[in-house]
This record gives C-alpha cells, structure tokens and sequence, in this order.
C-alpha cells in the first residue's frame, strides 16, 4: 500500500486493487494546489469545500463508471476494500455549529485505516470497542474547526495505532485568512515529547512491517 498526503486532510491511497482519495479539497480555498490523481473511491467526510471537492472526479464518470463515492455512514465494499463510515459531529455541541462528520474506517489488504475528517469531539469509549483493530490512524490536529493537539493525543492513546498521521493543520502555503487560526504540527509532536520530524512524500506499507510500538509520520502535501 503507498499512501500520500495531497494536503489538509486528503490522502491518495494506492493498493493492488484500488485507488482512493479521502476528503479531495478546493485549491481556491485551501491555498494549495489539488494535485492531478485518478481515484477508484472518494470519501468525503463532510459537505464543506475543504472537504468535498468531487468536481475533478465526477467529470470522468462517464468513462470511468468504476468510481464510486461514499458520503454517508454505513458499510461499503469496492475493489476490495471495505468501508464503513460512522456519523459524527463537527465541534462539542453534537452538529450545532458547524455540523455532522464522517470518520471512515477503510479495510484493505489486512490494513486497518481510520480517517476521522473533521472530528470536533473525542467520542465515548463505547465507540472505540466497536473499531476493532486499527493500525493507521489520520488524525486532525490543528483544532479551531477541529480537535486540538490535546485532544487529537488523546484520541491516539484510545485507538493505539501503528502508525499516526496528523493532518488538518497551519501550513506555510494553506490561506491563512481562513486557516490562519489553526496550529502547527509542531504542537501536536510535542505532545509526544517529539520536536521535529522531517516530512515524507510517500509512506509505503506492508502488513507484516507494522509495529507495535506507536510511530507518528509527518508527510509532505504533493505539489
């Protein structure tokens, strides 16, 4: 499985049967650039234009009737992987400010990913005893319109993962007039006791690889 970050909170999964895209973004709001990929799934966690950019993809439905688009909870199987989307809120206040949220539980060659959107709150423990195993876990970390980095530790202590990838954070190149308010990556690492870890284009990973022991990976938006 290779695994890239397109920045803010979408990722291009590539597995041997499939190629997914988590959260797609609008580069006009954003501040980056939405690098060209062709995708097989999109997930969309929720429908804000950070999240829900599906333009570039559905223009090519009509040759590419494979696609598939998941944005609501529920259980889902395509190509091989198996997703299953658990609704959940947007802040504290279950949905009031800024809505509901989608976190994607996405199977797929023994791998276990969790990609949790926009989480405003940390859920119930019951919540983590229905997730089974998870062994990469997508984690928002900036806070503002999100978890903070406390939280976002917190939830990683719940979960346990092999390997933790923060997203949804401040970003040199992000807008700032509308992301401006979120933190850095830094305050996250902190939480672990890390002050810096180089960032990767490409994570590539095989099941028998992970490890028990938590490591948390910063990647590089692809340009």
């Amino acid at each position: 499985m290779d695994i890239k970050y397109l920045g803010h909170a979408s990722f291009f999964i590539k597995t041997k049967t499939a190629r997914l895209v988590t959260d797609p973004f609008d580069p006009q709001m954003v501040g980056l650039k939405f690098p060209k990929v062709e995708a097989d799934i999109v997930t969309v966690s929720h429908h804000h234009q950070d999240h829900d950019f599906i333009k570039p993809f559905q223009l090519s439905i009509a040759d590419k009737p494979s696609l598939f688009i998941v944005d609501l909870p529920g259980e889902y199987e395509k190509l091989g992987v198996r997703i299953t989307g658990y609704q959940s809120y947007h802040d504290t206040k279950k949905g009031a400010e800024r809505g509901e949220n989608i976190i994607y539980k996405i199977e797929v060659e023994g791998i276990s990913l969790l990609h949790c959107g926009d989480l405003g709150f940390v859920p119930e423990d019951s919540f983590f005893e229905t997730l089974g195993e998870i062994h990469i876990l997508f984690v928002p970390v900036g806070g503002f319109y999100t978890i903070d980095s406390t939280k976002a530790a917190e939830l990683v202590k719940k979960i346990e993962p092999s390997i933790v990838i923060p997203m949804h954070y401040k970003h040199p190149k992000i807008n700032q007039n509308i992301f401006g308010q979120l933190t850095g990556v830094e305050e996250f690492l902190r939480k672990f006791g890390l002050e810096k870890i180089s960032p990767i284009s490409k994570l590539v990973v095989k099941k028998e690889e992970l490890q028990e022991e938590l490591k948390i990976i910063v990647m590089e938006p692809s340009s």
